[in-house]
């Protein structure tokens, strides 16, 4: 079954992992993405760990897309990107701002060329604003989001989230962008420039921390486990592990506290309500902690689940791939690649009834498809 994005043609010229995630995106829902390198590839291609020389990483967020070598600095190879484009819908690009325009395949080049086209762009820092300029990875917009202020211990410095929230958080951005303008574009009949930057996806997704500073201009402060806005809602230590409990709704609260045998605690004056058990979570907690502690995590999860209230168990990686529901969901793939053979990947996460997203292609070797890229155009 064809997927939603079947007949789009995408050249993806990113690199790293922001612009290549976007066009994993509409590669998994079933665009004809062709990832064009440079004759030295994408340097995520020498990313550990490594299978049969391949880099792992690189071919987790590059798969379904065609390879194709490419010179820009070229006359030749140049005049191969200009002829794909001519048949392509999409180019992403992650560039720092103003390279493209130096390359000659800015977005004015590149709409006179192909009026219908769609430049998805992304940045550490945007195209325009005073640090547009600086080149801007992961770690550094962590920092300068404000997400790395109030991430770990309380009295702890500033963490780094591990996952790579910036990069994939503006990839995703990127693909809604791009989704956007190709819908505009049915109304219209013209493309147009769709750019995002990893600061810009990293902030807006500080909602609670940016609804707490606007409502009293203070500065949000760490809060190690707990949330910002619900009570109880964090990981409790069980007898063998660790567990999440969301018991904040006033429902769930008061089924909570009969569960731990401490009905007492819904008529206590510091947690009647969500608001004033935020702020006294420090007590509540405490409290809390010390009886979840004498049982394991398993009697915790069918104690909570027979009551509703939402908890899941705190699980490491080889749980997570091994687990019954993200198996059943199909989160866990497989794809022949060309040199590593036979190897798991992550599944497509968007789930659609009539034109489902599909794993069709492994990531490309340097140039894989190039004898039959530059023999033709693909195919609109």
């Amino acid at each position: 079954m064809a997927g939603a994005l079947d007949g789009l043609v995408v050249l993806d010229l990113t690199t790293h992992l922001s612009g290549p995630f976007c066009g994993m995106q509409l590669g998994d829902l079933g665009a004809d993405v062709i990832k064009i390198e440079s004759p030295q590839g994408d340097s995520m291609r020498g990313a550990p760990p490594f299978i049969e020389g391949e880099s792992a990483p690189f071919m987790t967020w590059n798969r379904n897309k065609r390879g194709l070598k490419l010179d820009l600095k070229s006359a030749d190879d140049l005049a191969v990107f200009w002829d794909l484009v001519d048949g392509a819908d999409v180019v992403l690009e992650n560039f720092r701002p103003g390279v493209i325009d130096r390359i000659g395949i800015g977005w004015k080049a590149l709409h006179a060329r192909n009026p219908r086209l769609v430049l998805g762009s992304v940045s550490g820092f945007g195209q325009t604003g005073p640090y547009a300029k600086r080149g801007g990875f992961d770690l550094m917009i962590q920092a300068m989001s404000g997400l790395m202020s109030v991430t770990g211990p309380k009295d702890g410095p500033p963490h780094r989230v591990p996952l790579s929230i910036s990069d994939v958080g503006a990839g995703l951005y990127l693909t809604i962008g791009v989704l956007a303008a190709l819908q505009a574009r049915n109304k219209s009949g013209e493309g147009q420039w769709v750019e995002t930057s990893l600061l810009e996806a990293t902030v807006s997704l500080g909602v609670f921390e940016a609804a707490n500073y606007f409502a009293n201009g203070k500065r949000p402060e760490k809060l190690g486990q707990a949330h910002r806005g619900s009570s109880p809602y964090q990981v409790f230590q069980t007898k063998d592990g660790f567990i999440t409990i969301g018991g904040a709704q006033q429902n769930f609260f008061v089924k909570f506290c009969a569960l731990v045998g401490k009905p007492e605690l819904v008529d206590d004056p510091r947690f009647k309500a969500n608001a004033l058990r935020v702020k006294h979570n420090d007590e509540i907690v405490a409290i809390l902690q010390a009886e979840i502690a004498k049982r394991t995590t398993d009697d915790w999860m069918k104690a909570l689940e027979a009551e509703g209230i939402p908890a899941g168990p705190v699980l490491y990686h080889d749980e997570v791939f091994t687990d019954p529901q993200i198996l059943a969901r199909g989160m866990v793939g497989e794809v022949e690649h060309a040199k590593a053979g036979k190897r798991k990947t992550l599944g497509v996460p968007i789930k659609m009834s009539a034109t489902p997203g599909s794993l069709r292609r492994a990531a490309p070797t340097l140039g894989q498809h190039d004898a039959e890229l530059r023999k033709k155009k693909p195919k609109a």
